[in-house]
């Protein structure tokens, strides 16, 4: 990673805030009746946007990488890694923080918590 300014670190450290803050305030949103909960989602996707189209004008962007397939060359830091053998297929079950990626590269790393998916 190359160096990052003061002004693009802080800006990514609310980023991170922000996505990890709607990921909580999803879930919340799944113990809500319908009829509330559809109000406070257009909320959020305008978080979501407003979070995006930021980032965007200064170059960067989120990159949430759960469902997907692990590989070891990945831009994340795996925290329970140890559970695992080495011939284990693995998946990205949760991020805990995303990737932040820019034209030049690599802005952040990711953290994520594994799965073993049996073949």
């Amino acid at each position: 990673m190359d160096n990052i300014s003061d002004s693009e670190s802080s800006l990514i450290d609310i980023a991170v805030e922000g996505w990890r803050f709607s990921k909580t305030f999803a879930k919340v949103l799944q113990k809500l009746d319908a009829g509330e909960a559809k109000r406070y989602q257009g909320q959020l996707r305008y978080f979501h946007k407003k979070i995006e189209s930021n980032l965007e004008a200064a170059g960067l962007k989120l990159v949430d990488l759960e469902g997907q397939p692990y590989d070891s060359g990945m831009a994340v830091s795996a925290i329970n890694m140890e559970d695992f053998d080495t011939d284990d297929y693995l998946i990205i079950d949760q991020m805990m923080e995303p990737v932040l990626m820019a034209e030049k590269g690599i802005r952040k790393e990711g953290v994520v918590l594994l799965k073993k998916v049996e073949l």
